[in-house]
């Protein structure tokens, strides 16, 4: 297996390369954005490792620009950012997991492990279009509708959709989406899975008189099924979580780990 490694400083890239390539990896090292991002797109490699704070072009835009023309090359972010807002740029930017520093090399790796083992093709089809009361979601075409109107989500609102769909009408923990959405562990530290329901809450039901996503207060989050809800009854979880209660419930709320 082919790793890259986009990182400037060269102490930490030194101890990734050497710790994977005991472990057998083929490891690349790129030291500014634009090299990483050129390597990146050689389709050469099984798998990115990027810093976001990189000479050239950021780590952001590399992964953008990498997701744009290899949709399915996993890729980590490592860097010292590590608020609700950091995370969320760079799930949005495409990264499939997210590595804040200081970090032990033995995560890294568990990380790297898992990704590549869902990087492999399933023998088992999926279905392509799924529909839950009147919204229904092209996973070929990546094409959202509801009522027969269009609605442009992002890739992780994409996937977080996706999995709750296939998973109606059971309770959904943050630890459960954060390991299979976003492929790592749930931080107790932060909210960025309550960010992104209430992204998807604002696209997907705010216009709409039956509310899919519901909340379970001190449980988690379940979508659809027989427990569909109408008007604010949905919400109700989420308000008495708030942190603010001033605050608009339209506008998802972060807080610093």
């Amino acid at each position: 297996m082919k790793i890259l490694v986009i990182e400037d400083e060269e102490r930490v890239a030194s101890v990734i390369r050497k710790g994977l390539e005991e472990l057998g990896f083929s490891v690349t090292i790129a030291s500014d954005g634009i090299l990483g991002k050129n390597l990146a797109l050689s389709r050469l490699f099984d798998l990115v490792i990027t810093d976001i704070l990189l000479p050239g072009i950021n780590g952001v835009e590399v992964c953008k620009q990498i997701r744009h023309e290899m949709p399915d090359l996993p890729i980590i972010m490592l860097t010292a950012l590590g608020t609700t807002d950091d995370k969320v740029e760079g799930f949005d930017a495409g990264a499939n997991d997210y590595l804040v520093k200081p970090f032990d090399f033995r995560e890294l790796y568990v990380r790297i492990r898992e990704l590549l083992k869902r990087a492999q093709p399933s023998a088992t089809p999926k279905k392509t279009i799924l529909k839950a009361a009147d919204l229904e979601v092209n996973l070929k075409t990546m094409i959202v509708q509801r009522n027969a109107k269009e609605i442009q989500l992002t890739r992780k609102e994409f996937k977080l959709l996706e999995y709750m769909m296939n998973n109606q009408g059971r309770v959904l923990t943050r630890t459960e989406i954060a390991e299979n959405v976003w492929e790592t562990s749930f931080d107790t530290g932060t909210n960025f899975i309550d960010v992104y329901i209430n992204y998807l809450r604002k696209k997907i039901d705010k216009d709409y008189p039956v509310k899919l996503i519901q909340t379970r207060p001190g449980i988690g989050f379940i979508f659809g099924g027989d427990r569909a809800q109408t008007g604010d009854r949905a919400h109700t979880g989420d308000r008495a979580q708030s942190a603010n209660p001033t605050q608009s419930d339209d506008r998802p709320q972060t807080k610093e780990p």
